[in-house]
């Protein structure tokens, strides 16, 4: 992609309780290279710790970082994951949009740069070789049961360092916006068992 030409992006994460994460994740996000305009979207999903202290901080330093919550109040049905997404995503000003995680920290770059390169894109990072894979697709049912396994509801996290790409764990996930409410709701779903040793045997084999 030309790099003159390359298209805005929003970067959305939902974080709860992780100001020291934020403190010491967030700057990268916001200074990441980009031959091109981009923002940062947290939604703080009912912290309880310095979060939201972080992040009103933080927004006075970097003008390109904005926040927004989800309230109390809201019943966790179907997940408050996938609904702090959803807000976060309906406040983004641009058309890509890319669903981050504070944990999985850009490291070089190329990261963003080639996440707008198709309706649905995955950026893979190996961190021992500071090195990025951009894995695009123009249907998000080709990248699906990556995304399933990946956000699936987990207390397990990205655990091992071993066959990530593999494994499907990716950094981030980028969607033109007419397709990123169909990606979120595929985000914190409880898949256990046999559909969950499946998705293991697609992701594996690229299925």
């Amino acid at each position: 992609m030309d790099n003159q030409k390359q298209p805005s992006i929003s970067i959305v994460m939902t974080v709860h309780d992780q100001a020291e994460a934020l403190e010491q994740n967030l700057p990268a996000f916001l200074t990441v290279p980009y031959e091109g305009t981009y923002e940062v979207i947290v939604v703080d999903n009912m912290s309880a710790d310095e979060t939201p202290d972080v992040l009103k901080r933080m927004k006075a330093e970097y003008p390109n970082l904005y926040s927004t919550f989800l309230p109390e109040s809201v019943i966790v049905n179907p997940s408050r994951k996938r609904l702090a997404l959803s807000i976060g995503a309906k406040a983004a000003h641009y058309d890509y949009i890319v669903l981050a995680d504070i944990r999985r920290v850009p490291v070089n770059t190329e990261w963003l740069a080639g996440l707008a390169d198709g309706d649905v894109s995955l950026v893979y990072t190996n961190r021992k070789k500071d090195r990025v894979t951009h894995v695009v697709a123009t249907d998000l049912n080709d990248l699906r049961p990556t995304i399933l396994k990946a956000e699936r509801h987990s207390f397990r996290d990205y655990y091992g360092t071993w066959f990530r790409k593999q494994r499907g764990l990716y950094d981030a996930a980028c969607v033109r916006r007419e397709h990123v409410f169909d990606a979120i709701r595929l985000y914190d779903q409880k898949i256990r068992g046999l559909r969950l040793l499946g998705l293991r045997l697609r992701v594996w084999l690229g299925l």
